[in-house]
């Protein structure tokens, strides 16, 4: 289990992706074919659902298929994960969120998060952003664990896992390429004249990424390098170096704290 840093988060909440359930649903979901498959046969999409989720207002039931368009509400306890076209998403409990549709019905052009948790994988396509109520994030093609707190006034922790995307927040704007693991805050208002700052890695793994990108048919950018580099704290809005991490032998200049083996940084 990779490191991490829990807050308003329980170990088994990240355990997730071990759940024999999960497991069996995964197993399942990718033999038959994945999405592709599910939507030319009228299946649902839905990998797995423990605890109670409603889909807009009503419960969902195994046969259940979320589309884009729907608003999405899971209960106390719950979990539940899902694939739409090249992107999957495992929503947290006591999370509410809407799945926008994009240029097809199987493109999802906004995830909007009002409250909770989504650890959210999305290939390569058309501009699809990530909404709430204090950050947006331009995504490229990319695995994310986006949080919000609405205990404190809708903060937002995002944390861009590997891929490029495009911060903004307010009149605050970057983009931040990674490739293991850079995390910010989006404000709700500014702190030292700035509404994204950096932050630490925190409440979510390595094993769920991997998870929900093997439903897509991808691998994170650690498996395809077959190593991992540092977590960066995406320190350096505004154009500064992150963390002052030194690059490796060999290697180049790490911008934010970024993988020895590679670039990463935001800008």
């Amino acid at each position: 289990m990779t490191h991490h840093i829990l807050l308003d988060r329980t170990e088994d909440e990240l355990l997730w992706f071990r759940r024999r359930s999960f497991l069996r649903g995964a197993a399942a979901f990718t033999a038959m074919g994945g999405f592709a498959a599910a939507f030319a046969q009228q299946r649902t999409n839905v990998v797995e659902l423990t605890g109670d989720a409603l889909v807009n207002g009503s419960a969902l039931r195994p046969d259940t298929v979320i589309q884009t368009g729907d608003r999405v509400e899971t209960g106390p306890g719950s979990n539940l994960v899902f694939v739409i076209g090249t992107a999957s998403f495992q929503v947290r409990q006591n999370s509410r969120v809407t799945v926008d549709r994009g240029q097809t019905l199987n493109t999802v052009s906004v995830l909007r998060i009002v409250t909770g948790a989504v650890v959210s994988v999305w290939g390569k396509g058309f501009s699809r952003q990530i909404v709430t109520p204090t950050l947006t994030a331009g995504i490229r093609g990319t695995g994310v664990y986006t949080e919000v707190f609405p205990q404190q006034d809708s903060r937002t922790y995002f944390c861009n896992c590997y891929g490029t995307v495009d911060l903004s927040a307010g009149r605050d704007r970057g983009t931040s390429v990674a490739e293991y693991h850079e995390s910010f805050w989006g404000e709700p208002v500014p702190k030292d004249g700035k509404l994204i700052t950096p932050a630490k890695a925190m409440n979510h793994t390595d094993e769920e990424v991997e998870a929900l990108a093997k439903l897509v048919e991808q691998r994170t950018a650690w498996q395809i390098t077959g190593r991992k580099g540092q977590k960066a704290d995406g320190g350096g809005y505004g154009g500064g170096a992150y963390g002052g991490a030194a690059p490796a032998a060999g290697g180049s200049p790490a911008s934010g704290g970024a993988s020895p083996y590679g670039s990463s940084g935001y800008r």
